[in-house]
Order: structure tokens, then C-alpha cells, then sequence
């Protein structure tokens, strides 16, 4: 095929490929080659693929075609390629959770997301890059080259899940796996023109990320932790859901998913809309400095829901306090301090600056409670400002995509912030373990994505994926497709 129709192939959802590989109109092997083609072409400048695997990847394609052949069950996932962020295990394929620290670690076991993925028919393109340990909102550690935004290449593409995200707005893949303890789905998804989707704590199960105790830095984060997918589509988010989704007695949060009928959800709000939904939106959260092109694109999405969804919508200032100091206290308390900080009198040199000062700060014993209480405290606020509303909707991040090589803008809108401020928007769903969706709410007149954040109430992951659907098929955006990734192919060609 040419390099028109190969990328055409690469940009197809999950849900057409597996469609066109069950009627055997296209072989795993076909779609894989595609892939990995545009992924010499492009990924030298994005570096989306911090350890790329295209052996394993052919050969686990040519096994799926020859199950095809023989008769033998294709499963969901069908020949669909899949990246997978490096703080998630796999097994026999190097995992460093993007820390120098780590920097020849082998699992001896994959996480059950991964595990499941490919139970199901996936063929896995390699490890995605991470900031180390999921510790920053934007795509860059000590280890590997920092990943770009395939919108425009000078620009962030987001964190922690920083390749997961480039990868699949660029073709390479159309799902790919991240993690999401306080951001790191949802704020990629949003700086890369994507869906997002972060499901209630313990639908999906989460081992041996948050609890193998004899890593430090991967060994924390348990109770806010979330593995999600990235993809172009709220079909194919479903699609993934449907397969990660379900207990599992490795996680002791994880929890049955009987009530959740993933993919129906999406297509009832497809096919029915939302009309009638109650929206709380709140532009600010009552506390956060926002870009004003991001107030612009994101009140314009909510006019959508309003006026073409038949959302009843209700603007609200959410009486909580701005929880961001409460949630970095929260993540010491559930990391290995001690272990930590061991790690970084031997190595460091090699580490992130931030999170050496992170876990060098002199926590004291109140600080960590007073975190619980703060959580506590939000936990009540949301639930009774939910008892009035279906969804939050907010913006996802309070900025566009920036440059690489910073944690985040210092002065927002004229006002002066703290370089992580950015991402405040992504907390509260975080700290109370509700289901949360970026989707692409427009675009900035520079052309970058904005995203669309809905927050929906415990455990009402079908309503959130239904809102998701019903505002893809007014507000399409999957035809879109990244300007930056033209000029990098040119680059690395």
C-alpha cells in the first residue's frame, strides 16, 4: 500500500479494525506493518516509544493471523496494536517507570491490563514514555528524550501518560494503555486531542503498579491510582473497558462491574443523546486561573450540550478548597518515604529534580493527616454538590499545550501560579475515586486541542461514557488529524 492508504489504516479505530480482521478483509499482520512503518517515519522526532518491541509485535500478529486461518477465537481485540505506558508491567520486556533508577528493570510478570489486552487479541507495539514514576503532568524524564506533542512538536504533550497519548494521536496505534493517580489520562488526552477516560476506583484492577513493595517509587499512589485507555474514539474507549474492566484479587479496591455494560453505554448516548442530563459547570472551580482560549473552546462545548444535547445545565462554584496540597501529601503517605529517600542519597543525580525535592520536603505527621481530612472533606462536598447533578462538567487542563522542557506556566490569564497549577481541574475526580472523561472539546485559534472534562457521580461510569457519546456525535473530532505529525515525518524521513 502507499504511504496515503497505510495511514489511513493507522488512523482507523479499534472498532473498525476488529471488525475488518473478523471478516478477514485485513490480516493482524497487515495493520502491524502499517503501524510500525509510520512509527520509523515519525516517532524519531515524537519519541512516543521509549522501548519499542516490533519483533514480539510481527510475531504475536502472525500467531493472531494463523489463529484466524485455523478457525480459532480472534477475541475483542482483534489484531488491535496497543502501546503500553512504561510504568506498567510487562513481562520479559524492560519496564523502567521512566526513571534512570530503574533503567534495566525486566518484570517477571505483566499488569492485569496488559495481561488482559492481550488475552483479548491485542499486540502490544512496545513501552510508551513516562515521566519517572508518574510524578509529573508533562512527557519528560532523565532517561529517554523528552516526548513531543504530535500538534505541534515544540509543545507538551502532557503527563505522565506523555506517550500513550502522542502515540495515538499520531497514528501509531489506536489505543494505547495509561495511568491516571492525578492526571496522567485525562490531561494527555486533553493536550493531544483525545479521549481519556479514567473509570471509578477499582473498575479496573491495579497490580503490580501501586503495590509491589520491592520497588520504590512504583509501590505508591494506591488509593488514587487508575489505569485507563487513550484513544480516538469513545467506541474504542468502551471497547478497552469492556476488556479491562472487572475484579481481580490481585487489587483489593477492585470491584464488579456487572452494572456496567460498557460499549451499550456508548452507544445509547450515540444513538439517544442525553437530553435532559443535569450539567453542573463549573469554568474555574471557583479557585483556578484558566487561559482564556480554554474558557472560549470549553464554554462553547458546554453551549453544545445545552442547546443541542437538550442538557439542562447549571453554572456552580464548588464550595471546596483547592485540594492540590492535600493530594501531593496524600501521594507521600502512600509512597516507601524511607525507600525513597535511600534511592535518592545513592542515585540522586540521575533522578527528576522535582520529585527529589517532592520527597526531600520535611513531612511532618500533620501534614499527612491533615490530608485524610482534607480528602474527607471533598469527598462530602462533591457528593452533596452531585446530589443535584449527573455530571461536573469542567475544562481538563487550565492551559493549552505549552513547551516542552517545564512543569507548567508560572502566570495564567495575568495571574501568577504555581507551575502545576495547570492541572488543577483533574484533582477532585482523583482524590474521590469518581468516574472522569477528557474528551476534545475544540480547538484554540492556534490550532491545539482543549479538552472537555465530565466528572460523573460514584460508580456512574455508564452515564459519563453515555455524555461522552452524545457530545462525540454533535461535536465529532476523530477526523482531525495532528499537523504536527506531517512536519516530524518530513523530519525523520
Amino acid at each position: 500500500m502507499n504511504r496515503a492508504e497505510r495511514d489511513e489504516l493507522c488512523f482507523l479505530p479499534a472498532t473498525d479494525l476488529v471488525a475488518l480482521v473478523r471478516r478477514r478483509d485485513l490480516s493482524p499482520v497487515d495493520i502491524v506493518d502499517a503501524v510500525l512503518d509510520r512509527m520509523a517515519e515519525v516517532d524519531p522526532v515524537l519519541a512516543a516509544f521509549c522501548t519499542p518491541t516490533p519483533e514480539r509485535a510481527r510475531a504475536r500478529a502472525a500467531s493472531l493471523a494463523d489463529d484466524l486461518v485455523h478457525g480459532r477465537p480472534a477475541g475483542p481485540l482483534a489484531g488491535v496494536p496497543i502501546g503500553v505506558k512504561d510504568l506498567l508491567s510487562t513481562a520479559g520486556v524492560r519496564t523502567t517507570s521512566g526513571s534512570a533508577v530503574h533503567a534495566d528493570h525486566v518484570p517477571d510478570e505483566d499488569d492485569i491490563v496488559v495481561e488482559r489486552s492481550v488475552a483479548a487479541g491485542a499486540v502490544v507495539l512496545g513501552k510508551t514514555n513516562a515521566t519517572e514514576f508518574g510524578y509529573s503532568p508533562v512527557g519528560h524524564n532523565e532517561l529517554f528524550p523528552v516526548t513531543r506533542n504530535p500538534w505541534n512538536p515544540a509543545l507538551t504533550p502532557g503527563g505522565s501518560s506523555a506517550g500513550s497519548a502522542a502515540a495515538v494521536a499520531a497514528g501509531l496505534g489506536p489505543v494505547a494503555l495509561g495511568s491516571d493517580g492525578g492526571c496522567s489520562v485525562r490531561v494527555p488526552a486533553a493536550h493531544c486531542g483525545l479521549v481519556g477516560f479514567k473509570a471509578s476506583m477499582g473498575r479496573v484492577p491495579v497490580y503490580p503498579g501501586c503495590r509491589d513493595e520491592r520497588l520504590p517509587g512504583v509501590s505508591g499512589w494506591e488509593s488514587v491510582e487508575h489505569i485507563g485507555p487513550l484513544t480516538r474514539t469513545v467506541a474504542d474507549a468502551a471497547l478497552m473497558l469492556s476488556v479491562l474492566a472487572g475484579p481481580d484479587p490481585r487489587d483489593r479496591h477492585s470491584i464488579p462491574c456487572g452494572d456496567v455494560d460498557w460499549q451499550e453505554a456508548a452507544r445509547r448516548g450515540a444513538a439517544d443523546g442525553v437530553a435532559g442530563l443535569r450539567v453542573a459547570w463549573s469554568p474555574d472551580l471557583g479557585h483556578l486561573a484558566v487561559d482564556p482560549e480554554v474558557r472560549r473552546v470549553t464554554r462553547a462545548a458546554v453551549d453544545v450540550l445545552e442547546r443541542e444535547l437538550g442538557c439542562r445545565v447549571e453554572q456552580v462554584t464548588p464550595d471546596w478548597a483547592d485540594p492540590a496540597a492535600a493530594f501531593q501529601a496524600l501521594v507521600v503517605a502512600e509512597t516507601d518515604l524511607r525507600g525513597m529517600r535511600r534511592m535518592i542519597d545513592e542515585q540522586g543525580p540521575r533522578m527528576s529534580p522535582h520529585l527529589v525535592a517532592w520527597m526531600r520536603h520535611p513531612w511532618t505527621a500533620e501534614d499527612l493527616t491533615d490530608a485524610n481530612i482534607a480528602r474527607k472533606a471533598l469527598v462530602n462536598r462533591m457528593a452533596r454538590l452531585m446530589a443535584g447533578h449527573d455530571v461536573l462538567v469542567t475544562p481538563t487542563a487550565a492551559v493549552p499545550p505549552f513547551p516542552v522542557g517545564i512543569l507548567g506556566p508560572t502566570e495564567t490569564d495575568g495571574r501568577a501560579v504555581a507551575e502545576t497549577a495547570w492541572i488543577g481541574f483533574n484533582y477532585p475526580a482523583s482524590l474521590t475515586g469518581q468516574p472522569a472523561v477528557s474528551v476534545p472539546a475544540g480547538w484554540t485559534a492556534d490550532g491545539l486541542p482543549v479538552g472537555l472534562q465530565i466528572v460523573g457521580r460514584h460508580l456512574a461510569d455508564a452515564t459519563v461514557l453515555r455524555a461522552a457519546a452524545a457530545f462525540e456525535r454533535v461535536a465529532p473530532w476523530a477526523h482531525r488529524r495532528p499537523g504536527g505529525v506531517r512536519a516530524a515525518g518530513r523530519a525523520g524521513s
